[in-house]
């Protein structure tokens, strides 16, 4: 596979949690070939610092339910400019898979049969734990992973993820883009059947020089305490599982 970018191709990719070291080496080279990179508003000025000089950058960032350009103009760029010749790269944060609204690009690319290739990144989630050194599993208190999202599209009225049934107890929960309203999050989380004492830690700007760490349990997450957007909540056991093993680590150093 050539690693620079082709013309009248579109990359969807990932950009990774925010630390410019996590990037892949497959986002770098698009970074240092595109001729078109368009990113959303969590890619840092870190990341698009590695854009080479020459390459046009727009970008079409969405939050906090003031769009600045809608996701229809966003495809009119990725196509014009991929029948033009030009290379796209159009950048997400974390995974471009995940929560990412990469499924409307790509209908919208192969409606217009543009070649397009999809570039993974390392998820927040992952990237998150890895910091914190808290495994999402473990074979005594995890064995089942659920990413979910507390946002939904302007039609949905849910407040909190939605499943059958209570979260299975040796689950850890992951939820992107909780909103600001955690209190309320929880207690519609713990109505839905987990206990309030399950472990939960809510991670601001993860790996980043911001990044913000509040750790608590279900029943006790306090709208102030946790650090400002963009932030990413993981609630379940085996997280109080690692955070003994870093407490007795501490303490055998004393």
């Amino acid at each position: 596979m050539n690693a620079a970018a082709q013309p009248g191709t579109v990359y969807l990719a990932g950009a990774g949690p925010g630390d410019p070291n996590l990037l892949t080496l497959r986002v770098l080279r698009l970074l240092e070939t595109a001729d078109l990179i368009l990113p959303d508003d969590l890619v840092s000025a870190e990341i698009l610092s590695l854009a080479h000089a020459g390459a046009e950058l727009i970008p079409v960032g969405k939050r906090c339910g003031q769009p600045r350009i809608t996701q229809a103009a966003i495809h009119v760029l990725m196509l014009e400019a991929a029948r033009a010749g030009r290379s796209v790269l159009r950048m997400k944060s974390g995974d471009p898979l995940i929560f990412g609204r990469a499924g409307e690009e790509i209908a919208a690319l192969r409606d217009a049969r543009i070649p397009f290739e999809i570039v993974p990144g390392i998820t927040t989630a992952f990237a998150a734990a890895a910091r914190l050194r808290t495994p999402l599993t473990d074979r005594s208190a995890a064995s089942k992973l659920i990413l979910a999202t507390a946002h939904h599209a302007a039609d949905k009225v849910e407040l909190a993820p939605k499943w059958a049934g209570a979260l299975p107890e040796d689950s850890t929960l992951v939820i992107y883009m909780p909103g600001r309203r955690f209190r309320a999050l929880a207690e519609d989380l713990i109505s839905s059947g987990i206990p309030n004492v399950t472990p939960c830690v809510a991670i601001s700007k993860a790996t980043t020089v911001e990044e913000h760490v509040y750790s608590t349990t279900l029943g006790a997450l306090d709208d102030d305490a946790v650090g400002p957007a963009p932030v990413i909540l993981l609630i379940g056991n085996a997280i109080q599982v690692q955070e003994q093993a870093v407490t007795a680590e501490r303490l055998s150093t004393l």
